[in-house]
């Protein structure tokens, strides 16, 4: 049994995009999904965020746990059973720093999460954050500050682009250990507001693998970052591929 609804608040996301060659982030895809293109080039990254006060809806918030956690995830569309198109986030790996979300992610709510060490340093302006997952698999970087506009290497033209291109991801499904089963999950949050984070250190093991990313197949785009965000989880309908 998983649970209907999950809130909380989100008190730090951080949303590190890369523009990928449509053709090699397809290949990375199971075959029922497209790259969701901007400009002609798919569009990929890393969710890191951390959840605080996370609990069911009929809990009060003094009971609700948190956690640091990270997905990569790749914005894709696809047709469901009725033939409509539908857009959100393919998400090949989740990691957290919460054992709970380890033991109970693809049980009682949706997404398997592996164990990660993050160690986080946050506070006027600035993010510094290193995780590394305890199977060594992934390893991630991320530092920045705040400032008032994309980067001038950007693909999108302003914030309000960037904020347009992203919001409408809100739903997502993960690879399970089912091969051919993903797990469905969509976030709602109270309120959506983007800010520019300049980032002075990415690094992706994902992203920087050349077997599945060929040199120059993959750049750095920009750096998102939302704070202090009411929001639920909701469970969505498995999806089958």
């Amino acid at each position: 049994m998983r649970l209907p609804v999950i809130e909380g608040l989100i008190r730090r996301r951080i949303l590190v995009n890369f523009r990928i060659d449509p053709e090699v982030m397809q290949s990375q895809l199971p075959s029922r999904f497209k790259p969701k293109l901007h400009k002609g080039k798919a569009v990929a990254g890393i969710c890191l965020i951390r959840l605080e006060h996370i609990r069911p809806r009929f809990l009060p918030a003094a009971v609700g746990v948190s956690s640091e956690n990270a997905a990569h995830r790749i914005a894709v569309n696809w047709m469901d059973d009725a033939g409509a198109q539908k857009e959100g986030v393919f998400i090949p790996r989740r990691d957290t720093g919460s054992l709970l979300n380890h033991l109970l992610g693809g049980r009682l709510f949706p997404g398997e999460h592996h164990l990660a060490d993050f160690q986080v340093s946050d506070g006027n302006g600035s993010i510094d954050l290193k995780m590394k997952s305890r199977d060594q698999q992934v390893e991630l970087r991320v530092r920045g500050e705040v400032v008032s506009s994309l980067p001038p290497t950007s693909g999108f033209r302003s914030l309000a682009e960037a904020s347009d291109f992203f919001e409408p991801g809100s739903m997502g499904f993960s690879v399970t250990k089912t091969q051919n089963r993903l797990d469905g999950l969509s976030l709602k949050t109270k309120t959506w507001n983007v800010e520019p984070l300049a980032a002075s250190e990415v690094y992706s093991s994902y992203f920087a693998n050349e077997r599945l990313f060929p040199k120059g197949s993959v750049e750095f785009d920009c750096a998102l970052l939302m704070q202090n965000i009411a929001h639920e989880w909701r469970s969505e309908p498995d999806l089958y591929i």
